[in-house]
């Protein structure tokens, strides 16, 4: 379901430009099935022509113990509950979430698209605008414009991928980057917008393309973009993404999962 083409593309190009470097994407396939499907497994991994090396076949139990032990950066899973208990362990991890409709999508550029708050950053700013209301969240984000926000669950799944970037950017290979990334934010520009681009300076990444949509539904925008996929705290824009055929994943952390679960 995450289009593995475009990080096996991402793999091979850093192969030809780093032979003897070992930085690249490395994807484990986990699983609670006993280790005797494994066989259906590989197969069906070598049916489609990737390439992934690891499984980890836990016979019933959770895995989310092994993901430290594999140094995971991102985890990825349909199973929610899983995903919460990765999220409270510490590690980045979201809850995958099929298209509903077929759309094409890059095989030679890795595109990712990221929401703002509660993912790249705290929820300290989303939980002003639930418990006091936009007048004081952009009186709050003006008076706090030089002050960075703290990083949220994902902030440093985006640092593993300007890492990379930087890789293809040191052989002149800017313009050519087989990774793009993109914030695409319920934010406004100009009454919260600078806070969000001096945090990210001061952690020292880059990040492609902001687009700010002012409370703008987020479907329309993830459709011009085709990330492969898109990561957001709130269901809204992850069943928007979804019906315009995104692919997207929910990340469980934050104030709107209180008001998600008691809506």
């Amino acid at each position: 379901f995450f289009h593995l083409q475009a990080l096996e593309h991402v793999n091979s190009r850093l192969l030809e430009l780093y032979p003897d470097d070992e930085e690249r994407f490395d994807i484990v396939l986990m699983t609670n099935n006993h280790a005797q499907v494994g066989v259906r497994l590989i197969n069906s991994i070598n049916h489609y022509g990737l390439t992934i090396e690891r499984f980890c076949m836990t016979g019933g139990k959770s895995p989310i113990g092994y993901l430290t032990a594999y140094l995971t950066n991102l985890y990825l899973s349909a199973d929610s509950e899983k995903v919460q208990e990765a999220i409270e362990a510490g590690i980045a991890s979201a809850t995958m979430f099929t298209a509903n409709k077929d759309v094409a999508y890059s095989d030679t550029q890795l595109r990712v698209a990221f929401d703002g708050d509660a993912v790249l950053f705290s929820d300290e700013s989303e939980q002003i605008v639930k418990e006091q209301g936009l007048d004081r969240f952009f009186e709050h984000e003006q008076l706090n414009e030089n002050k960075p926000l703290a990083q949220g669950p994902l902030k440093g799944f985006l640092e593993d991928l300007g890492k990379l970037q930087k890789k293809f950017y040191a052989k002149n290979e800017r313009l050519n980057c087989p990774i793009r990334t993109f914030l695409v934010t319920a934010r406004s520009a100009a009454s919260s917008g600078a806070r969000v681009l001096k945090t990210l300076r001061s952690w020292g990444l880059e990040i492609d393309e902001a687009l700010f949509l002012a409370g703008a539904p987020k479907g329309p925008i993830l459709v011009k973009i085709r990330p492969h996929i898109f990561f957001d705290d709130q269901m809204f824009h992850i069943e928007g993404a979804q019906k315009l055929g995104t692919i997207a994943a929910h990340v469980p952390y934050g104030i709107a999962q209180k008001y998600h679960k008691s809506a």
